[in-house]
C-alpha cells in the first residue's frame, strides 16, 4: 500500500479501537443499560475466543488497498448500502457510539473496484464456468455492450445505440409482453420511483423488485391487521424492553449491527427468546467487536430457544395464545376497546387440540407454556421476524399469527413494544413504498381503476389499472414465449428463483434481454434469444445530488455523492429509465424529465403523502422517520374502523413419509445471493452441508460428512450430512444452492412469495461417498 493508504488504514483501525473503548451510550432507550462489566452475561471467561469480527476489518483493508482513500470516505460519509439498518457515516440514530458491521465491510469492494477489461467478454465461453464471485471480482462494467445470437461474445456500443434498440423493441410489441425488474442491491428510492413511473408511462404494470421474495407477506398482513405496512417501532425500543422475540430470523448473520443493540438490551435486563428450527450458534453467543467487554468475552444473547418444526410457527403461536387466554395473561381492556375479531380468533384457538398443536409445532404443550409465560409476564415486548416466517406457502398467515399474539397484550403503539419485520437490504423497504411492484402503486395502494385515475391526475398520462406479473409469473410467461423484452437492473433470476435450470431456459427464450448492473452476473452470459445488452450502472455514491434509502425503522436517509474515481460511462439508473420512457412515449417527454434527484424527491413527496419531508433532505446523513418513532401510537390504528384486527388463520400440519424430511433453506456468509465464503464461519459448515439432527443421521444410516441426496419431484440436491441442533425430521441447506428442490409453482396466496421453506424431500444415502458440486455455483 502507498503512504496515503497506510494513513487511511490507520484511521480506520484507530476509529474502531476508540469505538471499542467507548462506554455504552444508547439514545433514549426504554430502560438504560447497566454501567460496568457484567460477567454473568459473558459467553466465555477466556478472552478472545472469537476473533472473526476483527479479521473482517483487516480483510476489508486488504481488498480495498488499491482504492483505500475512497473506501474510507464511503465508510466515513456514506449511508450503508448493505442491510437496512441505516447509518450516517459511522453513526446512527440509536446510539452515540461509533460502529461498523461486517456486511458493510464485505460490500465495500463493489464500490471501490476498478473497471472490467471488456476484452474478457469477447468470448463468453471462457467465463461461463466461473463462479459468481469470480465474475464480480473481474471489475465494474464500464460501457454498454451488445451480443447477438450466435456471436461468441460482446462488443462495445454507445449509449444512444443501446437505448434506441431497447426503445424500438418495446415499441414493436405489446407493453404487457415487456418486463422490468429492480434488485435491492444498494438501490435508492429515486431509482425505484423513476422506474415505476417510466414503466407505467410505457403502458404496463409488469415490474417487480426484490421485496417480493422477502417481506411482501409482512407488508400485506400488517396493512390488513393494523392499517400500516412497516415496522411499528424503532430500534431503540429493543434496548431495555422486557422481552424481544426473534422468529425465523438470524440477525447475527444478516443484520449484525442489531447484535450491538441486543448487547445493550441484555445489559438493561431485556430477556430474549428465539423461535427457530435451528439453534443458531451466533444467536446464542456473540462477540460484538466495537465494545471491549463483548469483544473480549462475548455475550450470551438468548435466554431460551424454542426449536420449532419447519412450518410449525402457526401451531406454536396458537398454542402460546391458548395458554395466554387460559391463564388470563392478556390485556382485556385493550382488546375490548381497540380491536375487532377477537371472539372468532379466540374460539378457533380454544377449539384447537393440544395433540394437533404439538404435532404441527413439533414442540410440547409445556414448551408452549414456557414461551407463553415469557410473553404473558412481560409488560412490553418487541417481535422481530425474518424470511423464516415469510417464505412459506402460508407466509401471510404466519405473520398474522405473530400479530395476533402481540395484540393479546397490546404490544404495539407504545414504547418498548412493536412488530418488526426486519429488512436485510437497504433498498427493500423503499422499493415497495415507491411502487416498483406488479401488485401495488406508490404508497402501497392496490392497483385499481380508482387509484390509477389518481396517478393519471398527478402524472398527466394514462396509467394501466390491472396488476402486472410477479417475477415468478414472468418466468412462466417467458417459458411460454410471451415475453419479448426484459430489462433487469441487477438480480440473478437463475440463482435466486426456484428451478434454476428452468429459469435459464426461460430467459433464453426472451428476444431482447437487458442487464443493467455494476458487475457481471451469470445470467448475463446465457445465450441470447436474439440480443443481450449490458448497461453499466452507477453506484449510489456516484449519483450527483445524492439519493435516499429507507431503513427498517422507516427512517428516510440522504446518501450523499462521494468524490472519488468514476467508472467509464456508468450512468444513474433513474436517468436511464426515464430517457428510455421518453424514447418509447415521446408525447409524455415533458412529464418524464427531471434535472436532478432533488426534483424527483419533490414529486415523491407529492405522490406518497407519508414521504412528505423527503424533499427537504439535502446533506449526507439528514433524515426523517415517517410516522414518528412509533406507528399506531396510543393505539390509534389507521384502519377503516380505527381498530386493530385479529385474523384467525388455518393450522397447517404437513404429513411426511418415513424417509422424508422438511427442508429449510438458510444463509451463510453471504449477502442475498452474493456468496462470500465456501465455509460458513459461524457454523463451520461447507456450502453443500445438509444439517441434520443426530437422531436423523442414525435413522438414515449416515455418518458425519457422508454424501447424501435430497430428492423430490422438482430436483435433486447432493450434499454432505452434518450433525446440528435442528428440530428432528427437518434439515437445513444453504440458499441459493437449495433452490433445485423448491417447487416453482408453490407461492403464498395473496402476495405470491415463493415457498423456499418447508420443502418436502426424500433422503437417500449415496453409496459412493463423493460430494458433487451444487447445481448453482454462487
Amino acid at each position: 500500500m502507498s503512504g496515503a493508504s497506510w494513513r487511511h488504514a490507520a484511521q480506520i483501525l484507530g476509529t474502531l479501537a476508540r469505538a471499542a473503548l467507548q462506554p455504552p451510550a444508547p439514545i433514549d432507550p426504554v430502560r438504560p443499560p447497566a454501567r460496568g462489566w457484567q460477567p454473568s452475561l459473558w459467553a466465555s471467561p477466556i478472552p478472545l475466543r472469537s476473533p472473526r469480527n476483527f479479521l473482517e476489518v483487516f480483510r476489508a483493508l486488504r481488498e480495498n488497498a488499491d482504492n483505500l482513500e475512497y473506501a474510507w470516505r464511503i465508510l466515513r460519509d456514506g449511508v450503508c448500502d448493505g442491510c437496512a439498518l441505516g447509518t450516517r457515516g459511522l453513526h446512527d440514530w440509536t446510539m452515540e457510539n461509533i460502529h461498523l458491521c461486517n456486511v458493510r465491510l464485505r460490500l465495500l469492494r463493489l464500490n471501490t473496484q476498478p473497471a472490467l477489461d471488456i476484452r474478457l467478454l469477447e468470448d463468453v465461453g471462457l467465463l461461463q464456468e466461473k463462479r459468481s464471485r469470480e465474475l464480480r471480482a473481474l471489475g465494474r462494467l464500464p460501457y454498454p455492450l451488445r451480443r447477438a445470437r450466435g456471436e461468441r461474445g460482446f462488443r462495445r456500443i454507445c449509449w444512444d445505440e443501446a437505448l434506441e434498440e431497447i426503445a424500438a423493441a418495446i415499441r414493436r410489441t405489446d407493453p404487457d409482453r415487456t418486463y422490468f425488474y429492480l434488485t435491492s442491491r444498494g438501490e435508492p428510492n429515486e431509482n425505484y420511483y423513476a422506474l415505476q413511473k417510466a414503466v407505467r408511462a410505457i403502458g404496463t404494470n409488469n415490474l417487480d423488485n426484490a421485496a417480493r421474495i422477502c417481506h411482501s407477506p409482512s407488508t400485506f398482513a400488517l396493512k390488513a391487521s393494523l392499517g400500516v405496512a412497516a415496522t411499528t417501532c424503532s430500534y431503540r425500543d429493543l434496548i431495555g424492553t422486557d422481552l424481544v422475540v426473534f422468529l425465523g430470523s438470524n440477525v447475527a448473520n444478516n443484520q449484525p449491527v442489531v447484535m450491538k443493540y441486543l448487547y445493550y438490551a441484555r445489559k438493561a435486563g431485556t430477556r430474549v427468546a428465539v423461535v427457530n428450527p435451528y439453534r443458531e450458534p451466533a444467536m446464542e453467543r456473540y462477540f460484538v467487536p466495537s465494545d471491549l467487554e463483548s469483544a473480549l468475552f462475548g455475550t450470551r444473547m438468548t435466554d431460551r430457544f424454542f426449536l420449532v418444526r419447519v412450518g410449525g410457527d402457526i401451531a406454536f403461536l396458537t398454542g402460546a395464545a391458548k395458554h395466554l387466554l387460559r391463564e388470563g395473561w392478556v390485556d382485556r381492556r385493550f382488546i375490548e376497546e381497540h380491536t375487532t375479531g377477537f371472539e372468532h380468533f379466540a374460539g378457533l384457538v380454544e377449539a384447537a387440540s393440544w395433540e394437533a398443536l404439538e404435532q404441527g409445532s413439533g414442540l410440547s404443550r409445556e414448551e408452549m407454556y414456557a414461551f407463553a409465560e415469557m410473553v404473558g409476564r412481560a409488560e412490553r415486548a418487541v417481535f422481530v421476524w425474518g424470511m423464516g416466517i415469510t417464505q412459506h406457502e402460508q407466509g401471510e398467515a404466519n405473520v398474522h399469527a405473530i400479530i395476533n399474539l402481540a395484540l393479546l397484550k397490546g404490544f404495539v403503539g407504545r414504547p418498548g413494544c412493536g412488530l418488526m419485520p426486519i429488512r436485510g437490504h437497504s433498498g427493500v423497504q423503499g422499493g415497495a413504498e415507491m411502487g416498483a411492484y406488479a401488485t401495488a402503486f406508490p404508497a402501497g395502494l392496490p392497483i385499481t381503476p380508482e387509484n390509477a385515475r389518481r396517478l393519471e391526475e398527478l402524472w398527466g398520462f394514462p396509467v394501466p389499472d390491472q396488476p402486472g406479473l410477479t417475477t415468478a409469473e414472468m418466468i412462466e410467461a417467458a417459458r411460454e414465449g410471451k415475453i419479448d423484452v426484459l430489462v433487469a437492473s441487477g438480480g440473478g433470476f437463475n440463482e435466486v428463483l426456484p428451478d434454476p435450470r428452468g429459469v435459464e431456459e426461460a430467459l433464453k427464450r426472451i428476444s431482447l434481454r437487458v442487464h443493467f448492473d455494476i458487475v457481471l452476473s451469470s445470467q448475463m452470459l446465457l445465450e441470447p434469444g436474439e440480443t443481450v445488452l449490458l448497461l453499466p450502472a452507477a453506484t449510489r455514491y456516484e449519483m450527483p445530488g445524492g439519493v435516499t434509502e429507507t431503513t427498517t425503522e422507516r427512517r428516510v436517509v440522504l446518501s450523499p455523492e462521494i468524490p472519488g474515481p468514476r467508472i467509464g460511462e456508468a450512468r444513474p439508473e433513474w436517468e436511464v429509465y426515464l430517457e428510455l420512457a421518453r424514447r418509447v412515449r415521446p408525447q409524455y417527454a415533458d412529464r418524464l424529465s427531471y434535472r436532478t434527484t432533488a426534483e424527483l424527491r419533490e414529486e415523491i413527496a407529492r405522490c406518497i403523502p407519508f414521504y412528505d419531508g423527503i424533499q427537504h433532505l439535502r446533506q449526507g446523513g439528514e433524515s426523517f422517520q415517517y410516522g414518528g418513532p412509533l406507528l399506531c401510537q396510543d393505539w390509534r390504528f389507521p384502519t377503516a374502523d380505527g381498530r386493530a384486527h385479529f385474523c384467525a388463520v388455518p393450522l397447517p400440519i404437513p404429513s411426511l413419509g418415513p424417509d422424508q424430511v422438511l427442508v429449510a433453506t438458510r444463509r451463510g456468509k453471504q449477502f442475498n445471493s452474493i456468496v462470500q465464503e465456501d465455509t460458513d464461519p459461524i457454523t463451520e459448515a461447507p456450502r453443500d452441508a445438509v444439517l441434520m439432527h443426530p437422531n436423523d443421521l442414525r435413522r438414515f444410516g449416515l455418518r458425519e460428512g457422508e454424501a447424501v441426496d435430497l430428492v423430490n419431484a422438482y430436483g435433486q440436491f447432493r450434499g454432505r450430512a452434518f450433525a446440528a441442533e435442528v428440530h428432528p425430521g427437518t434439515v437445513q441447506i444453504y440458499w441459493p444452492e437449495g433452490n433445485v428442490l423448491v417447487d416453482p409453482t408453490a407461492r403464498s396466496p395473496q402476495v405470491k412469495i415463493p415457498a423456499y421453506k418447508a420443502v418436502v424431500a426424500t433422503v437417500r444415502r449415496v453409496e459412493v461417498a463423493t460430494s458433487a458440486a451444487p447445481a448453482v455455483r454462487p
